[in-house]
């Protein structure tokens, strides 16, 4: 038996395969195949690595990963590169040049390692199941709220964990004077400074002051 093909049978046939070929060559061509093709994800710009930079640093005050000394250094430096960034832009009309978003990039990626650095060493902040250790707790967890909602500057944050950290550094040294334990005097003394502590971070929350990004 044999079979006869008309022309109206076969057309169909090499029309679709040709629209199934440009079809490919249309999806390759804008980078969204997944055959043999692979897409860049576009760099972030300074105000995205300054977010994220802000986030991972947020995300290591709450976990207790940054110490508030380490915070306070960390933040100290992000205030200097937000510094640097904001005397560049008002040098060029608002804008960075090639060379400036070069350099500030470079700063960030060496912040960034330090920033894994200290959430990955052995110093952590232990906190203690106590009144005072709960209170310090709290005070870092609303220290990373106002990193994170933006409310906090770096140069904001870094005063309020050089603040934290005097404190920490007073109790630690009361207990080590004490057998390990703080007398009524010193808890009286630190529930002082934390109140006062906490005041200031309300009022640095609060103000006019907030991270703005710009690219």
């Amino acid at each position: 038996m044999s079979f006869q093909f008309s022309k109206w049978t076969v057309l169909p046939a090499a029309v679709l395969l040709l629209g199934t070929v440009a079809v490919g060559r249309d999806t390759g061509s804008t980078g969204s195949s997944t055959q043999g093709t692979t897409t860049t994800a576009p760099k972030p710009t300074i105000a995205q690595r300054k977010e994220n930079q802000q986030d991972r640093i947020a995300n290591g005050v709450q976990s207790g990963q940054l110490t508030a000394g380490e915070t306070s250094k960390l933040e100290t430096k992000e205030a200097a590169i937000n510094g640097e960034t904001r005397a560049d832009r008002a040098a060029n009309g608002g804008k960075l040049t090639t060379a400036e978003k070069q350099q500030i990039n470079k700063q960030q990626k060496q912040l960034s390692k330090q920033i894994y650095n200290d959430k990955h060493n052995a110093n952590t902040a232990k906190y203690g199941n106590n009144k005072v250790g709960q209170r310090r707790e709290n005070q870092q967890d609303r220290i990373a709220q106002g990193i994170k909602s933006g409310q906090l500057t770096a140069g904001e944050t870094a005063k309020l964990e050089n603040q934290q950290k005097g404190i920490n550094q007073q109790v630690k040294a009361d207990r080590a004077a004490n057998g390990g334990k703080l007398t009524p005097g010193e808890k009286k003394q630190v529930n002082k400074e934390q109140n006062a502590a906490s005041k200031n971070i309300y009022n640095k929350k609060h103000n006019a002051n907030t991270q703005h990004p710009k690219k």
